[in-house]
């Protein structure tokens, strides 16, 4: 045995037996685990039917050469000299692959060691209980085991980790000192650059939540990561997750900190499933997907060949992942485990499921945690906590659904039509109600559970109608657990086809205010920093994000001055849905008049891909000679990439996009790749019934439904696509913020204050809007 003074690495019981006794295929089959909430759930209803004397959730540990062994034992029966280990489960348990079962079995014996090094047993009885949420029944394998059996086991398990402990520590030891040493890689901060730089140093020092309003082009990326490497060693991190709404906030970060080149640290980029997968027409398993055979026997070699490498971007972890046969996709999240730096989208940490959440629960990780554009996270968290079922669809998969799922979908399909009967019959198109209900939930349920065992026995039946429904069903059940006064159910009726005689229901399960649901991942954190150029007002977003009042704000002065901007606010001029056809052919006269004015690169935003098309085509007819391009719907990345490369330096054009899309935040063309921007709207959502029911429930909890609803988040865009203009210290240009209610002085005070707005009308730029054709 390896003896040393002081263990100096510490390992929970479920993450060692993880790296030591997985073995054989990667296997999804036997899916889907039950949520956090069901397993908690699930772990409280077994201890419950326990006798008196039973002991629960017992805090166990032991020091083996370097490494100190903890964890907690779910329970234990004095009177049964027995350790049991309980694992929650849906659908048939001999479904389940062996290598799952393996892995069960080397915890529980772990256990089972520390609790007869805690009693001094000589043996004891060890003890898998299986949970099933579904039917709430017992399976229960129990073994009896001799002390030294045990011991040999653990002595076992900790050798084969010791080396790659060892490894750690040194990898460790070798992180800090370098991040001690590390210098910022300019040779000064930008202007604002080191006030948000202290803040973030700051916050993560004094453990706290930061919402840092800083303005685009200072360098944010850099200004957060550096500090918080500084502060790593000394608050004695685990992890820091950068988590990014876009592909383009990834690379910024992956580009920073190579910049930083803080070696040896370890940066790992998580990528979406369907971006990593080699075999997108394959099944998860061993007897489909080739890379998922033997998935764990290779995983040792694939793991250690990638750390080696400085930065495991996609395409680092797609090349070690060829060499050695392993799933892409499925070795990133490994790796997660051991990287330094994880950067990853927001529901790495933030969804109902997110692996990075649960890694750090499970192995008590310390992690700091920052939030790239973090206005996106309201809208983002609302669809992590939200939930559809689509009526046409169902019927459509339940038409070519096998006969041994018929009986449980004509019990979903019959709840479902009474659920929408009433408000068919009175030919309503939406209604929101109180509660989400209760009979159609039930049988979704028992619809879920039918399939889950299904699934595991005979996969084949699933087409991929079935195992989306299957998916969809199952969300939808688990959202409606978490429904609250955050939240909104509603049914929406319409014709699939012009010529349907049956209406269509959509079932939502609508979050709106996603607070409950991320208050408890910001406080799981360390520190949090939140920031973006648009987190005004203050209390809306620490309102719908759910700060902590213990949160710190800093708003980082603009190194940019009025002069560079050039701000006017048309004040005669309407964008509103009833005025538009009116406004048309004066907005292209306006973009005309400041583009023959001063020739260049502009980008126009408007409210629709409709009057988008309007605009640029009466730009066309009335001004020929000016070149102009347009964002088209559902744009590929190529496209968008050829979009931004017509803004070349002195180049001249309009670009039209729609606001709040690919071009109206993150995009960077500095210098005169872009002098101007028009935007031709206040941002606002859409007037409709849902956004309604929306403003009702954000005044019910903050008074201000208007605001919360719909101007906020609508110049949270503006200010965003405005933004694109001034990058950097010497660059100049025009804003014109086309719409009368700009004039306003309640809107005016929620944009930056560093612009001056001038608040003119058209014939004041000798515009009249009057055919010249």
């Amino acid at each position: 045995m390896h003896t040393v003074s002081e263990p100096a690495y510490t390992v929970a019981v479920r993450a060692l037996c993880e790296f030591t006794a997985k073995q054989g295929d990667l296997d999804l089959r036997f899916t889907p685990t039950p949520s956090a909430q069901e397993g908690v759930a699930g772990h409280v209803a077994v201890t419950s039917r326990r006798p008196a004397g039973y002991q629960k959730e017992i805090s166990l540990s032991e020091t083996y050469g370097p490494l100190f062994v903890r964890g907690r034992a779910d329970g234990y029966d004095p009177a049964l000299n027995r350790l049991e280990e309980i694992k929650t489960h849906r659908g048939k348990l001999e479904s389940m692959p062996q290598n799952h079962r393996h892995l069960h079995w080397a915890q529980a014996r772990v256990y089972a060691h520390l609790m007869c090094r805690k009693l001094g047993l000589d043996a004891i009885e060890v003890a898998l209980v299986y949970f099933d949420i579904v039917d709430q029944t017992e399976s229960v394998l129990v073994e009896t085991q001799t002390a030294e059996a045990l011991a040999t086991h653990f002595a076992a398990q900790c050798e084969r980790f010791i080396a790659w402990a060892e490894q750690e520590l040194a990898h460790g030891a070798a992180r800090d000192d370098a991040l001690r040493a590390l210098a910022f890689p300019h040779a000064d901060f930008r202007p604002g650059q080191r006030a948000l730089a202290e803040a973030v140093y700051r916050s993560a020092v004094s453990g706290r939540c930061l919402a840092a309003q800083a303005p685009t082009g200072i360098g944010k990326t850099v200004g957060t990561l550096f500090p918080l490497l500084k502060a790593w060693p000394g608050q004695r991190l685990d992890k820091i997750f950068f988590l990014t709404a876009k592909s383009a906030g990834r690379q910024l970060a992956l580009d920073a900190l190579t910049t930083l080149a803080a070696r040896p640290l370890r940066v790992v980029e998580l990528v979406a499933r369907d971006k990593a997968c080699e075999y997108p027409d394959r099944a998860c398993h061993g007897e489909s997907c080739p890379l998922a055979r033997g998935f764990y026997d290779r995983l040792p070699g694939a793991r250690a060949a990638a750390l080696d490498c400085a930065q495991l971007d996609r395409a680092s972890v797609a090349e070690v992942a060829r060499e050695h046969e392993v799933c892409p996709y499925y070795l990133s999240q490994e790796l997660s485990r051991w990287g330094d730096v994880i950067v990853g989208d927001y529901n790495y940490y933030f969804d109902t499921s997110a692996m990075l959440f649960a890694l750090a629960e499970a192995n008590r990780w310390r992690v700091s945690v920052l939030v790239d554009e973090a206005h996106n996270l309201v809208e983002r968290a609302r669809g992590m906590y939200s939930a559809t079922l689509d009526q046409a669809a169902f019927n459509a998969m339940r038409r070519g659904a096998p006969v041994l799922l018929k009986q449980a979908l004509g019990r979903v399909a019959r709840s479902w039509s009474e659920v929408t009967r009433e408000q068919d019959a009175a030919n309503i198109e939406y209604a929101a109600h109180a509660e989400p209900p209760a009979r159609l939930l039930t049988a979704l349920g028992q619809a879920v559970s039918l399939m889950t065992e299904t699934l595991g026995e005979q996969p084949d039946v699933f087409t991929p109608e079935i195992l989306r429904f299957y998916f969809d069903a199952m969300h939808f059940t688990r959202i409606a657990e978490r429904f609250g006064s955050h939240s909104i159910f509603d049914i929406t009726l319409g014709r699939v086809g012009a010529n349907a005689k049956k209406r269509n229901a959509v079932l939502c399960l609508r979050n709106v205010i996603p607070a409950p649901h991320l208050t408890p991942r910001l406080a799981r954190a360390h520190s949090v920093a939140l920031f973006s150029a648009t987190l005004t007002p203050a209390h809306f977003y620490a309102d719908t994000l759910g700060l902590p009042e213990s949160s710190v704000r800093i708003d980082v002065e603009s190194p940019f001055c009025a002069e560079q901007l050039d701000v006017r606010a048309i004040a005669d001029l309407s964008t509103r849905y009833r005025d538009r056809a009116r406004s048309v052919d004066r907005i292209a006269d306006l973009i005309a008049a400041q583009f023959e004015s001063a020739e260049g690169n502009y980008l126009s935003f408007f409210s629709s891909f409709e009057y988008l098309t309007q605009v640029a085509a009466a730009l066309a007819l009335r001004h020929p000679s000016i070149p102009c391009w347009q964002q088209s719907r559902a744009m590929s990345e190529a496209a968008q990439r050829e979009f931004l490369a017509r803004f070349v330096a002195g180049g001249r054009g309009v670009g039209f996009a729609v606001l709040g899309g690919a071009f109206g935040e993150a995009i960077d063309l500095p210098g005169t790749r872009l002098i101007g921007a028009f935007v031709a709207t206040l941002g606002l959502p859409q007037l409709n019934p849902v956004n309604q029911q929306m403003k009702a429930r954000m005044h019910e909890a903050f008074g201000e439904g208007y605001a919360y609803a719909y101007l906020f988040p609508g110049l949270q865009k503006v200010v965003q696509a405005a933004g694109r203009v001034i990058r950097g210290p010497l660059d100049r240009g025009v804003l014109y913020l086309i719409d009368d209610r700009f004039a306003r002085a309640e809107v005016r005070r929620l944009l930056p204050a560093w612009w001056q707005v001038k608040v003119l009308r058209q014939r004041d730029l000798g515009v009249s809007g009057n055919p010249t054709i």
